[in-house]
């Protein structure tokens, strides 16, 4: 049985990014947003969600999808796992410091082996409190790790959470097994198998991107700021659209008016 490492995405952070500090992490500010903000993202997660700038680019895919609007994205503070989140004052805090309009939650802690049955149930009481905020939750299923068949058993345990307390669930992990096969030569993983690359990064920000904002991604003009080149970022639109057509991320959260 593993647990994906905590320490290890510590290792890879510092590597990738450099030891900044505390008041900017992942392009994402580490307070509440102003009040003024038009479009509010809190993401809880751990180094899966501040690898890359994921939480920025999604940022500024809805960014560009809403010319006019603010957006502002927070990251919760440390990376943590969901069910460690619930007991952190501080997340807790900032998740009641406002109204959101979107919580997105990531690091559902599951067996690699599939013989280990972790809760589930901080992970549905962490939407239940976004939903007393107001917020539209959106599980964030982990990528399957490089060379590794486990997308099914990610997405239905992210699944099941959303079926006992409504939540969209985006399907990244559906995605990256769509890219590479399409393309076995992406480089979608970093070197240790299991966190991103930077394609990996924005392939995954484009299907949250798509859950937020119900659009296509074939929508979004190219997003020059990241280290994706033009060409790949059109490829990666693509597998984005298709995967959001094949496995429509809002089918937990009919209801909701996003």
């Amino acid at each position: 049985m593993i647990v994906r490492s905590i320490l290890a995405a510590l290792v890879l952070l510092l590597a990738a990014c450099g030891g900044g500090g505390d008041s900017q992490r992942g392009g994402a500010t580490s307070g509440p947003p102003p009040a003024s903000a038009d479009i509010t993202l809190l993401f809880m997660g751990n180094s899966h969600t501040s690898v890359n700038d994921l939480s920025k680019m999604v940022a500024d895919m809805v960014r560009a999808a809403r010319p006019g609007k603010s957006v502002a994205s927070v990251e919760a503070p440390g990376w943590l796992f969901l069910d460690e989140r619930l007991t952190d004052a501080p997340s807790m805090d900032l998740l009641r410091s406002q109204n959101w309009n979107f919580v997105i939650l990531q690091a559902q802690k599951y067996s690699s082996s599939g013989q280990v049955a972790y809760s589930t149930e901080e992970a549905k009481e962490l939407v239940r409190r976004s939903r007393t905020q107001h917020a539209v939750p959106i599980m964030f299923p982990e990528w399957p790790r490089r060379g590794i068949d486990e997308t099914q058993r990610i997405f239905d345990l992210h699944v099941s959470i959303a079926q006992a307390e409504p939540a969209c669930v985006a399907p990244i992990p559906q995605a990256f097994d769509l890219a590479l096969a399409r393309d076995p030569t992406l480089t979608l993983h970093a070197s240790d198998g299991n966190h991103s690359a930077p394609a990996g990064a924005f392939l995954a920000a484009l299907v949250l991107y798509a859950t937020i904002t119900g659009q296509s991604p074939l929508d979004l003009p190219p997003l020059t700021q990241y280290p994706v080149s033009a060409s790949l970022q059109a490829t990666l639109r693509g597998i984005a659209a298709e995967t959001v057509q094949t496995v429509p991320p809002r089918m937990w959260c009919p209801g909701d008016v996003i």
